[in-house]
């Protein structure tokens, strides 16, 4: 595909790929753009229940696409410019959405991993923000992702520094849930969204997901969040799922949801 985005749905999990292989899935506006329009197309299929993000073997993302040599960060053009080329980010989904970092993530490829929910890295890949290495500066909102995933101090330490790290440091910093080998890792994500697909009904993680990624934008206190978990169990509360859910669970099957994001959904208010 020239977008260099492939996107496969099976059993209620969509895996989007960074597919470039020959440049090492090396991120170029078109991939923005695909990546985005996939996300938004994915988000609104009830189908789906859950999505993973990887990259065609040997890489995860090498990064900007460097083909430009010393021209690549020229000034833009007119004023079409975006440092967050990714609409929307992955944390604006409805839908879990499960980084499988299955090799080097560099620059733009580890910010937009820093954008999902649960990250798995291959513990041998390289990881860095080196933005500041190379004259510019980290992109797609990772000065917003990366203190409220890891920390002030490790978003201080990556960002300012560009150094290089492996996929054990990463799990130590808290940028990733968990480090395999990377033939392992895209697996891994799998079941996970295998797992969720079946047995996590989808309104209550869509309304799960984005109090948790509200909270961070806005900065809710406690106070403010019971509020709005109260809120959002009245929401569901009586529902078919919630008594689908115990019902399931006491005769040791799987779950059959009803609930449908296309026609049920209420966006929170933000406050």
């Amino acid at each position: 595909m020239t977008s260099g985005v492939l996107v496969e749905v099976d059993g209620g999990v969509a895996v989007v790929t960074l597919d470039r292989p020959e440049r090492r899935n090396a991120f170029t506006g078109a991939m923005g753009r695909a990546l985005g329009e996939a996300y938004r197309n994915l988000d609104a299929d009830d189908g789906v229940r859950a999505i993973v993000l990887t990259g065609a073997p040997p890489a995860f993302c090498a990064g900007a696409d460097l083909e430009g040599g010393a021209d690549t960060f020229d000034a833009p053009v007119g004023d079409g410019f975006s440092a967050s080329p990714i609409n929307p980010p992955a944390f604006d989904l409805r839908k879990p959405v499960i980084a499988a970092v299955n090799g080097h993530a560099i620059g733009i490829g580890l910010t937009i991993a820093m954008q999902t929910d649960i990250r798995i890295f291959a513990t041998d890949a390289k990881y860095a923000i080196p933005q500041v290495r190379r004259g510019v500066l980290p992109d797609a909102m990772s000065h917003w992702t990366v203190p409220r995933i890891a920390g002030m101090a490790v978003a201080a330490d990556i960002l300012l520094t560009g150094r290089t790290f492996d996929g054990a440091e990463a799990v130590r910093l808290g940028l990733a849930s968990r480090c395999l080998p990377a033939d392992d890792v895209l697996p891994a994500a799998l079941d996970i969204a295998r797992d969720i697909a079946v047995n996590v009904a989808p309104m209550s993680v869509a309304l799960s997901k984005r109090l948790l990624w509200q909270s961070a934008r806005h900065g809710y206190g406690p106070e403010r969040v019971a509020d709005l978990e109260t809120e959002l169990h009245l929401r569901v509360m009586g529902a078919p799922d919630s008594s689908e859910g115990v019902r399931a669970y006491l005769e040791r099957r799987d779950p059959h949801w009803v609930s449908r994001l296309s026609t049920d959904w209420q966006e929170i208010a933000p406050q």
